[in-house]
Order: C-alpha cells, then sequence, then structure tokens
C-alpha cells in the first residue's frame, strides 16, 4: 500500500541522541577514496542471487537484510561505477546510518519528536560525497522517479507516448516501496531554500524524504514519519522540497525495528534496462537474471524460451550471458513483433555507443506444444509460463503445463538439459510435474513476488530417459487450443 501527500512540516526541536546505538560507523575515508555502505533493493527471493553477483563482480560479501529483498555491502568510491553494472539489483542507494534495533517510543509523539531530533546527529558527511560523485557517473534522464512519469521521462528510442505510459501502468509499484514489501509508503514536502556551492555559484538544491514502513507495532504512520523526518532534514540543511523535480531522495526504511537512513542514487529501477515495448506480463530484467543465474549457463549452451512474451529473458541472457545461443519463440503475432522490436533497439542502442551491435538471438513464432525444433536438441528451458490472471485461465493451465513440460523434454537433452519455469499456478504445476515424473525432476524452488503474487521459480533437471520411452510421452492434451502467451 502507498500514498503521497504534500505535508508542511513544522519547527525542529534541539539536537537529541538516538534512542539505540548506532551499528559501527558507516563512511570512514581514506585520502579521496571514500569507504560506505550501498544498500540495494532486489527481487525478492534472489537475494543470495544478488550476494553471489556482489562477491564476484565487485569482490566484497553482501549482507542481507532481514525484510526480503535487501542487501547492504560496503564499497569505496573508486569503485562506485561498478555497483551500477550489477544485473541483479533494482534500486541502489547510500547508507548514511543504520540501526538494528531501534527502540521507539511507545508515544507517537515522544517518537515524532525523536525522528526530528535524529536527522541533525546523523553523519551526512560522507553520503552526501558519495551522493555527488555518483551523479557525474551517469547523464542526468530527466527528473528523479516517483514525479511525473509521464511528461518528464524521454520516450525510448522507437516508442511512442502511449508505450511509454503502458510502462508506467504495468510497473507501478517501482515508483514506491521495493517489491514485497508489507508496509506503507510516503513522501513528505515541505517548503525552504538553500544554496549548493558549484563552479558556477550556487545551485538551489531540492529534496524530498521518502519513508518505507513495514510493522504493525508502530505508534505513527509513513506519512507521520516522512512528514516530521523531512522537516527536521529541511531545518537541518536549508534545503527546498520538490516532489517531483528533486535533485535528493532522502530514504527513511523503517522494518519492524530496524531503521536505516539512506541517500538514493538511481533516478528509476534497473530493472528497466532492456525493454521498450512492453506487454501485460512483462518481466523485470532483475528477476529475468536471477531465473538466468539459476541454471547457470555455459559457453555455446542453446537456450529456449517458448513463451516469450517480449523477450525479456532471453534479451537478458544475450546480453549477460552472451556465449550462449537463444531462441525466443511465441505463438502470438504481436508478443513476437514486440521482442523482434526490443532485439532492434538494443542493437540498435549498442551501435550508437560504438559497440558490436549483433546478439545471440533468434525469435521464431511458432504453436508451443509442436515446436519445430529437433528432439534433444536444447541445453536450457527458461521461460515464464501464463498464470491464469492476466493471462490465460487457471482451467486451461490443467491441459496445457502437462502438453509444454512434455514438448519441453522432448527438445531438451536428457540427462543434462535443465529447465527454468516461474508460475503462481503451483497447484497446477505441481500435478503436471508429478505427470511427468519420468521426464522430469524438481531440484529446487525459489519463491518470488511478481507484482505482487507469490510466485515459483522451479528448477528442474531432465531425465535421462530417451523420450519415446515413458509412459508420460503417449500424454495427450485434451483438445485443448493455445489462443494466449506472453503477450
Amino acid at each position: 500500500m502507498s500514498s503521497q501527500e504534500d505535508e508542511s512540516a513544522g519547527g525542529g526541536s534541539e539536537p537529541a541522541e538516538p534512542s539505540s546505538s548506532p551499528s559501527t560507523e558507516i563512511g570512514t575515508t581514506s585520502g579521496d577514496i571514500i569507504t560506505v555502505t550501498i544498500g540495494a533493493t532486489v527481487p525478492t527471493g534472489f537475494e543470495h542471487t544478488a550476494a553471489e553477483e556482489i562477491k564476484e563482480k565487485i569482490g566484497v560479501d553482501a549482507r542481507i537484510s532481514k525484510d526480503r529483498g535487501r542487501v547492504f555491502f560496503p564499497i569505496t568510491t573508486d569503485k562506485l561505477f561498478q555497483v551500477h553494472l550489477l544485473r541483479s539489483v533494482d534500486n541502489l542507494f547510500v547508507v548514511v546510518e543504520e540501526y538494528h534495533h531501534y527502540q521507539f517510543k511507545e508515544s507517537k509523539e515522544e517518537t515524532l519528536m525523536e525522528l526530528q531530533q535524529l536527522a541533525s546527529t546523523l553523519p551526512w558527511t560522507n553520503a552526501l560525497e558519495v551522493w555527488k560523485q555518483n551523479g557525474t557517473l551517469k547523464k542526468k534522464k530527466g527528473h528523479r522517479r516517483g514525479g511525473n512519469t509521464a511528461k518528464s521521462k524521454p520516450n525510448c528510442e522507437g516508442v511512442g507516448g502511449s508505450m511509454a505510459s503502458t510502462e508506467q501502468q504495468e510497473l507501478p509499484q517501482e515508483n514506491s516501496a521495493p517489491e514485497g514489501w508489507a508496509g506503507d509508503t510516503q513522501a513528505m514536502e515541505t517548503s525552504t531554500q538553500d544554496s549548493d556551492e558549484t563552479g558556477h555559484g550556487s545551485k538551489l538544491i531540492k529534496f524530498r524524504v521518502t519513508c518505507n514502513r513495514a510493522g504493525d507495532k508502530h505508534s505513527f504512520s509513513s506519512n507521520e514519519a516522512a512528514r516530521d523526518f523531512g522537516g527536521a532534514v529541511q531545518e537541518f540543511f536549508q534545503w527546498k522540497a520538490d516532489m517531483t523535480k528533486f535533485d535528493i531522495e532522502v530514504l527513511l526504511n523503517i522494518h519492524n525495528e530496524e531503521v536505516v537512513i539512506g541517500i538514493a542514487l538511481t533516478e528509476e529501477s534497473l530493472h528497466r534496462r532492456n525493454i521498450s515495448h512492453f506487454g501485460p506480463t512483462t518481466l523485470r530484467s532483475t528477476l529475468c537474471y536471477g531465473m538466468l543465474r539459476l541454471c547457470k549457463p555455459q559457453a555455446s549452451d542453446i537456450i529456449l524460451d517458448p513463451m516469450c512474451g517480449t523477450g525479456a529473458i532471453p534479451l537478458e541472457g544475450a546480453i549477460e550471458f552472451n556465449h550462449s545461443f537463444y531462441v525466443a519463440g511465441d505463438n502470438n503475432d504481436m508478443a513476437v513483433n514486440r521482442t523482434v522490436n526490443n532485439i532492434c533497439h538494443i542493437q540498435k542502442r549498442r551501435a550508437d555507443k560504438g559497440s558490436m551491435s549483433g546478439l545471440p538471438i533468434d525469435t521464431v513464432q511458432w504453436d508451443l506444444c509442436s515446436l519445430p525444433i529437433r528432439t534433444s536438441s536444447v541445453d536450457i528451458i527458461i521461460t515464464d509460463m501464463p498464470f491464469g490472471k492476466r493471462m490465460g485461465s487457471r482451467k486451461k493451465n490443467w491441459d496445457l503445463y502437462p502438453s509444454c513440460l512434455r514438448e519441453m523434454a522432448r527438445v531438451c537433452r536428457p540427462g543434462s538439459g535443465k529447465a527454468v519455469l516461474l508460475t503462481q499456478d503451483k497447484k497446477c504445476f505441481s500435478k503436471a510435474i508429478s505427470r511427468m515424473g519420468g521426464l522430469w525432476r524438481k531440484q529446487h524452488t525459489v519463491w518470488v513476488n511478481v507484482g505482487g503474487l507469490h510466485a515459483g521459480v522451479y528448477l528442474l533437471k531432465r531425465t535421462g530417459a530417451v523420450f519415446g520411452q515413458t509412459p508420460e510421452d503417449v500424454y495427450e492434451s485434451r483438445g485443448l487450443t493455445l489462443v494466449f502467451s506472453l503477450v
């Protein structure tokens, strides 16, 4: 649940010590190099995947937060650019301070007064320096997320205004709390002025405070916390608040007794990186990366997405795991066209930057249950299956799922082939897997949140059984006609 409203904050109080001792010092300086803690929101369920990627690419250990969908890791400013290259994170922020066991007062008035006093006691210096350095790493893409997206965000190449509004409609949760957040979100706005010294004189700094709160033992709402804490921030810095065209977004994240204060480093969620032509069930690129990493693609692997929709999964794979070859297919011509357009968009973007424009990917329109692919020729199958919510129906899934698994088993290599399948229709999928027991073995399940739906990412292993020699091979669907796809 999220909400937004403009509030005018009253005067702050004298600084006071926080009610709970903070964790170890967040930022330390060594010459021109600053060491800080970076927080990242990630797809729920793939926190360990994000930690593995951080260790692999940056060389530091990440700490997984108690509330799902967040990881924290130390970084020095000379490696700050590497943080933006991570494929598993949605949003990034630099931690100002964190409290693991913050003791809130029983009285709402006392708690809000304490939040006001807290603002002036925090170690803002290093976090603000990282925010400044972060701004030089990337071009400004318009106003920061949370504002009027339809007016301020420029259109992607080849995408008109109607497509941009579709993106905003399909993925609204990314403009507020991280996915899976069980509490409420509130941003506050106050009015004041300040100047930031630059090489050209003074510049007016605009800010807003966003409070993400989860837990049922708080005496205050996120609106009240954002209003009072934000009022103290604006009084301390003398900044001007602006809800839509702000330069700095201060984050107040409260999860039960855990309190984290941070400054946002991303203008919009990093999961939007690949797709320009959206469909009603387009997967986030960060979730696609988690699914791909789960199946560990190897060089020269043939990877198939038989229900590609807009091509989010094979596109992410072709960019990040480009030593494999990807075949994206769907039975709906609109889905195939969107996939082709998204591929062309990425190729043009790469060509404009002077890099190789080619991608190891091809697109085909086909019948899902009768694929034009040779038996035992595919190494990995990875796809987002219809949930029966926005696409298809639960009733049709009872016929579709067994037929899909049977055809997938035919084209997948016996003994070594794998499948990573995403679905929220857990009951139907479990039944289908039991029917296909001679062809598939379930190895692992990752539970994720997809647009508020509790879904499973299933890792399957193809058995060594030769297709055509098991009872499952003779399964026939009961006159099912595939009239839907992930468009």
